[in-house]
């Protein structure tokens, strides 16, 4: 559970160790979404009047398209993140880096501070192994499979000046 009562953290500080489920309504579909989940380990402790820090680490898989072949790859996620949290009413609600919620609110919900967390350290690209050799330019064939048949296309006429320059520099 990431949802905390207000009244009891004003009181104490809790102590977070939970995953952020995949199927959790906090996703969206667009989405670079853990595998498994997100492991939320960390520390909820008030901040002053009406505010809240949360200290912690989250970890978790990711799998992307290799951004040179289109196939699977796996990237490991792990970071170290701070959040204040801060009633919607306070100074502090302008501030971008601060996390606002409802001054009525009976529990505060760490979820979407999370998510945020983990689409900024989620990496956009990632490669399937580090040799990765990629699709062929030319009929875009899966160059890790090994040689293949590549039917040769004309080449533009207006390039011949610049293959003559090359053959005769060597």
């Amino acid at each position: 559970m990431l949802s905390f009562d207000i009244r009891s953290l004003e009181a104490h500080a809790a102590v977070v160790d939970e995953v952020l489920s995949t199927d959790d309504p906090v996703w969206e579909e667009s989405d670079r979404k853990p595998v498994d989940g997100v492991r939320v380990s960390g520390r909820l402790s008030s901040a002053g009047q009406s505010r809240f820090y949360w200290h912690g680490r989250l970890q978790g898989d990711v799998v992307l398209a290799c951004s040179r072949c289109l196939a699977d790859a796996e990237a490991h996620v792990v970071d170290e993140a701070h959040i204040i949290f801060a009633e919607q009413e306070s100074e502090d609600a302008d501030d971008p880096d601060v996390y606002v919620y409802e001054r009525t609110a009976a529990d505060l919900d760490l979820r979407p501070a999370l998510r945020e967390q983990w689409l900024l350290a989620a990496p956009a690209f990632a490669l399937c192994r580090p040799d990765c050799k990629g699709l062929c330019p030319r009929c875009g064939a899966d160059l890790n499979a090994g040689p293949h048949e590549c039917a040769e296309q004309a080449i533009d006429p207006r390039w011949d000046a610049l293959k003559k320059l090359n053959l005769s520099s060597r």
